[in-house]
């Protein structure tokens, strides 16, 4: 009920906004996205492939807004900007004469009516899989905050073989000034690489899909298939999403996944780059979807030979419970937990074909001892924290960046 309450409050607050800066996204074109995983690469590709056009284009996602190529940080641990700052990027986009705008939504925006009044050209789903049910409570509340997106837009664009497609269908999202395009690997589905072939420089068959909701969306608003191609092909990763952060000796990739369905999608890939051992730092924000920390831990010790369970924003949880709770998901007997105080201390030695799982709570220690662990050949995946620029202990919101402090550690191991 108060929940409820609140989201009515946010919706004349949003309304308030829109009438402030003067119905900004009239006169412009707004492609919205949204999903558990792929928002924020699909966004970019987006914004890439209509800069490439030379069309003038606007960016509003986690990783930061860029408005006709200047780029500023949108705040802490945010996605969607608040109904007021949204409402201000989209005015100052007109101003400045910007036809194009892509919008990242969480499902929290949409639930929260943070970009209530914003007309929607197009609306994209990229997938919908367990996820912040903390606040939904249901995952049919949870697509349902999804559909809302696709409601708005003029054209939805779907994701037939994501296992949500069934239950959007019952949204109502059909109407007789409503387009719904398809998209996915199959031949059954409107845009698929069968119709459309491509070539891209991002890994795993998760960006496939992330790259034919670009596909899908690029070709609605009559981008020529020579230039999506080719910027398709040219694209790189955004911050924070599979970054090579290193790759001489060993390699060092950043990754934002902190789902189970990110980590099944982003770990096998990695695993098949990997010539010798998988090292995997991680752990779990606190208070957010606690059922997901096991099957996280379970997907982990599929492919990692070394797991470090360390710090995800803890906040005021214990960071000890959190990553217990990841490792009760650990049934793989082949690895053998031990006490990273005799490791530092040198009491104990890390054998080359052993697989282990060490509790290091300080992220940034865990990150300089997997480092500091690192051989030819092997491949050290950070994930969890990605382009953020904050972590946060339960002391409040203190700078953090993932990539920096992995540069950083491996500078110091090798300075002589």
């Amino acid at each position: 009920m108060w929940q409820g309450a609140k989201n009515i409050y946010h919706f004349f607050q949003a309304i308030l906004a829109t009438i402030l800066y003067r119905f900004p996204s009239s006169g412009l074109i707004v492609i919205g996205v949204t999903g558990t995983d792929g928002k924020t690469t699909t966004t970019n590709l987006l914004y890439h492939v209509l800069h490439q056009a030379g069309k003038k284009a606007a960016l509003i996602s986690s990783v930061g807004a860029i408005l006709d190529g200047k780029s500023s940080d949108i705040g802490f641990h945010i996605t969607t900007p608040g109904r007021f700052a949204v409402q201000s990027y989209l005015r100052k986009a007109k101003k400045m004469g910007i036809k194009y705008v892509v919008l990242e939504v969480t499902s929290h925006a949409l639930d929260q009516h943070r970009v209530a009044g914003i007309h929607f050209d197009i609306g994209v789903l990229t997938n919908i899989t367990r996820e912040h049910l903390d606040y939904h409570k249901t995952y049919e509340r949870y697509v349902k905050a999804k559909a809302k997106l696709l409601k708005k837009a003029h054209v939805a664009i779907i994701n037939k073989d994501d296992t949500s497609y069934t239950r959007i269908k019952k949204q109502e999202l059909r109407s007789k000034d409503k387009k719904i395009i398809t998209y996915g690997l199959k031949t059954d589905s409107e845009v698929n690489p069968h119709k459309f072939a491509f070539k891209t420089k991002l890994i795993g068959k998760f960006n496939q899909y992330n790259c034919l909701a670009a596909i899908a969306t690029l070709q609605q608003l009559q981008i020529p298939d020579e230039v999506i191609r080719k910027g398709i092909a040219g694209f790189k990763a955004p911050v924070g999403r599979q970054e090579i952060v290193y790759d001489k000796n060993f390699t060092v990739i950043n990754d934002f996944a902190h789902t189970p369905n990110s980590f099944s999608s982003v770990l096998p890939e990695i695993k098949k780059l990997t010539k010798k051992r998988l090292i995997h730092v991680f752990g779990a924000a606190a208070k957010r979807d606690t059922y997901k920390r096991p099957e996280m831990g379970g997907i982990s010790s599929e492919y990692a030979d070394i797991i470090i369970l360390t710090s995800e924003d803890p906040r005021n949880e214990p960071i000890e419970k959190i990553n217990e709770q990841i490792l009760s998901g650990i049934k793989n007997t082949k690895f053998e937990v031990i006490d990273y105080e005799r490791i530092r201390d040198q009491q104990l030695e890390i054998k080359e074909n052993k697989k282990y799982i060490l509790k290091v709570p300080d992220r940034k220690e865990a990150v300089n001892f997997a480092i500091s662990l690192a051989q030819k050949g092997d491949t050290i995946l950070l994930t969890g924290k990605g382009h953020e620029k904050s972590i946060n202990y339960g002391r409040g919101e203190e700078p953090w960046n993932e990539s920096e402090i992995a540069l950083a550690a491996i500078r110091e191991r090798f300075k002589n």
